[in-house]
């Protein structure tokens, strides 16, 4: 297996640093077409890394992780990375690295706090008026009271 470095992922103000020592790997034979060597070696790449123990996850952004990515998790808290893609192991690896950046970067960054607009004084009386002037289109179209 290739030597693995350290996740750093920086986002915003903050950095997050995993060691690659936290990180379980596990090589299985890829399905899908393959050459000669295809029964005979484990490209696939099978990353697992435990995100409620993880002493390296600040707690907001282990929080976040969770709450994002809840149906991905096992029962122990670790999400499991797969990747195939590539038809050798190093290029396995590095997309399973690549993934797992992307989803810590998603939960280092906090969601933005929604606040709610007022309408425009203008835009409700335009409103208003447009429905009177409907209102009394439609009253002219009535036949009249017998």
């Amino acid at each position: 297996m290739a030597r693995v470095n350290d996740i750093r992922v920086i986002a915003g103000a903050r950095e997050v640093v995993i060691p690659a020592e936290t990180l379980a790997w596990q090589f299985v034979r890829s399905s899908g077409p393959g050459g000669q060597h295809v029964n005979r070696t484990s490209s696939k790449a099978v990353l697992r890394f435990d995100v409620r123990t993880s002493p390296h996850l600040p707690d907001d952004v282990r929080q976040r992780f969770m709450a994002r990515e809840r149906s991905r998790l096992t029962r122990e808290g670790a999400i499991v990375i797969v990747s195939q893609r590539h038809r050798d192991q190093p290029g396995n690896v590095a997309e399973c690295i690549a993934k797992l950046t992307e989803l810590v970067r998603r939960a280092v960054v906090p969601p933005k706090v929604r606040r709610k607009t007022k309408k425009p004084r203008s835009a409700v009386t335009s409103r208003l008026t447009s429905k009177k002037r409907r209102s009394e289109r439609k009253q002219l179209r009535r036949s009249p009271p017998e």
